[in-house]
């Protein structure tokens, strides 16, 4: 068939006879399977043969892929544990060296402290050494409203209002002047960003510094708090009609003011979720991100190896029968 359609424009600047005599050669042969229909039904039947998967083609004691996908979610949910070892994601920031470098510090780091999991909404305590402080330390309480930056410089921030008075304060992760950073609840909140509760009511930033720790069960999933905070009336800090926010309640405005808003650069763009370049920028690489998970994976099976150690020395102790001081020998 290829070779007769591709003498067909020679044939067709000939006259009409060629023509007929091109059709009535091809209508004359018998373009049919030379495949027999059984062997064709078997072949569609297997599996290689078989587009989708019937009840026909199922095979027993098939292995399942359960097992592969818990792996990969597990894996997938490393970056939002530990978003501090994710690298910068601008590449001509970026310094392979220096970030296996920095990488060790960091793990180095946190076997010294317990850095536990928390995210932007954690109601957090932060205990860190001060000279000019009386007990030479110093406690803070506060909801962290932001996670900055990359590497050793990660950082957070905390809110709280005390006497009235907003107060934030930012640490860095890796300062060796904190001695512990405790989770007193552990909760998600419908941004990545909470800096506009600086414009919200303060009760919404009101934390008692006597707050009880809020456990959660073990195999509990991250609760996400989906409270609504209400703006106050302008001037405000930042534009935040302008950002895609989803805890946030605006206040009402009136209509010469919407005009102006929709005539105004909003930085509401809800079409760069399809931006694939966009996407490819903002992320690493697979090799990269395999790499670091294996750190933090070696990292945790240490850890769990020192504790059960730890644990199993205390256990020992306890079973030990250590004689007082005021109690006699037995003679």
């Amino acid at each position: 068939m290829i070779k007769i359609y591709e003498k067909l424009p020679n044939l067709l600047r000939r006259n009409t006879n060629s023509i007929k005599q091109t059709v009535e050669l091809v209508l004359s042969r018998n373009y049919t399977n030379t495949v027999p229909d059984k062997i064709l039904e078997k072949a569609r039947r297997s599996r290689l043969g078989a587009a989708v998967k019937g009840p026909a083609v199922q095979i027993e004691n098939e292995p399942k892929l359960e097992q592969a996908n818990k792996y990969t979610e597990a894996e997938r949910d490393y970056k939002y544990i530990y978003p501090d070892f994710l690298p910068n994601p601008v590449y001509y920031f970026r310094d392979k060296i220096r970030e296996r470098l920095e990488r060790n510090d960091m793990l180095n780091r946190r076997k010294q402290i317990t850095i536990p999991e928390f995210y932007v909404g954690s109601i957090l305590a932060v205990t860190v050494s001060d000279p000019y402080a009386p007990g030479k330390t110093n406690r803070f309480v506060g909801i962290c409203i932001r996670r900055d930056d990359y590497g050793l410089r990660h950082s957070f921030t905390l809110r709280n209002v005390v006497d009235g008075l907003g107060v934030e304060i930012l640490y860095d992760m890796y300062n060796p002047t904190i001695q512990t950073i405790e989770v007193l609840k552990l909760e998600k909140r419908l941004d990545d960003n909470l800096s506009y509760l600086q414009d919200c009511p303060p009760e919404y930033s009101t934390i008692p510094f006597d707050l009880q720790p809020v456990k959660l069960l073990p195999g509990m999933k991250v609760p996400v708090n989906t409270t609504k905070v209400p703006l106050k009336k302008k001037p405000w800090r930042h534009a935040w009609d302008r950002k895609s926010l989803r805890g946030v309640i605006l206040p009402e405005i009136k209509r010469y003011e919407h005009e102006e808003y929709m005539q105004s650069t909003s930085e509401f763009k809800p079409y760069q979720k399809w931006d694939l370049m966009k996407n490819y920028r903002e992320t690493i690489h697979d090799d990269d991100h395999r790499e670091i998970i294996q750190d933090i994976k070696k990292f945790e099976s240490e850890i769990t190896d020192k504790r059960e150690v730890i644990t199993a020395a205390k256990k020992l102790v306890r079973t030990r029968n250590i004689p007082s001081e005021n109690s006699t020998p037995n003679k």
